[in-house]
């Protein structure tokens, strides 16, 4: 087939590169969003997807929005027989989903009907979740509400990050995705609808949402901070200012200390929470760089009464 691969962010990038491998399909062009500012200087930075695309010599659209004419307009030239889709950034409006002979197929990170949403990840880290995966579907106009093609699952394990776990997700994806086509391609593949059961919703995670609560069990401590890694970034009030979680450990034995409060040794720093303590393993104080957290203990010298949180 034909492809118009849309996507943005590094994560899509194992999937294009799939698609640019196989021996069944061409991508003709590819979708993504416009150049950002990035760096201290904020100079306008093309997407990884983009550069990745430019590199292999294949054409790069960037609309502002979707539904732009120009832009569409295109699109019917390049008449795609499919449009895969890895985390391209923007929603699309049916005078796009309606070109391409096989429509717009897009890979989630998720168990789909779990976690439909921008954060599908970070959402089943921060839930707990044992097992996750990735969908392939069928886009429609609803929130990734179409039927579903394949999945993959993936084990999360206890000490995984967001980062961690989106990484596995996007080499496996990428298989998916690349069978999926094949699927499609030779119509030895049809779309399931998703169960209407078992729906949850991944948003987007604000940094408000990652201001950790010391009242709440460590557990739960420790699956915003991971689930938060690496953005938005967990973090808590010391001083009147902002320091960054990036890694804590459970230290069940440890039940001594109040939601927040300090104690210190000479290798490392633990707070209370609302069941047994955590130890910082990592942190980044304001304007500083990551470090660990006995350093930072150190170098601050917490007082006996101090404490984290507001």
């Amino acid at each position: 087939m034909r492809l118009v691969f849309a996507g943005t962010p590094e994560v899509a990038v194992p999937a294009l590169d799939a698609l640019i491998a196989s021996d069944r399909h061409e991508v003709v062009a590819v979708v993504t969003r416009p150049d950002a500012p990035a760096g201290r200087g904020r100079r306008l930075v093309a997407s990884p997807v983009a550069e990745r695309a430019e590199e292999a010599g294949i054409e790069v659209l960037k609309p502002a929005k979707p539904r732009d004419e120009d832009f569409l307009a295109r699109l019917r030239e390049i008449a795609p027989d499919c449009c895969p889709v890895v985390a391209y950034g923007a929603l699309l409006p049916k005078a796009a989903l309606d070109i391409p002979a096989h429509g717009w197929v897009n890979l989630h990170f998720s168990l789909l009907p779990a976690w439909r949403g921008a954060a599908p990840v970070q959402h089943a880290v921060l839930a707990g979740d044992e097992v996750t995966g990735a969908s392939t579907f069928q886009i429609e106009e609803g929130l990734d509400s179409g039927p579903v093609f394949g999945v993959i699952t993936e084990e999360v394990r206890p000490t995984d990050t967001s980062g961690d776990l989106l990484t596995r997700l996007a080499l496996a994806g990428a298989g998916l995705l690349a069978t999926t086509m094949d699927g499609i391609e030779d119509g030895t593949l049809q779309p399931v609808p998703q169960p209407g059961e078992g729906i949850t919703l991944a948003p987007k995670l604000e940094v408000e949402d990652a201001k950790v609560d010391w009242t709440a069990p460590a557990l739960r401590v420790d699956r915003v901070v991971r689930g938060c890694a690496p953005a938005p970034g967990a973090w808590t009030l010391f001083r009147g200012e902002r320091l960054k979680l990036m890694s804590v450990g459970l230290v069940a034995d440890r039940t001594d200390l109040a939601p927040g409060e300090l104690a210190v040794t000479k290798k490392a720093v633990y707070a209370g929470t609302g069941s047994h303590a955590v130890e910082l393993l990592w942190v980044q104080p304001q304007g500083k760089k990551p470090m660990r957290g006995a350093d930072w203990a150190r170098g601050v010298r917490i007082g006996d009464a101090e404490r984290l949180g507001d």
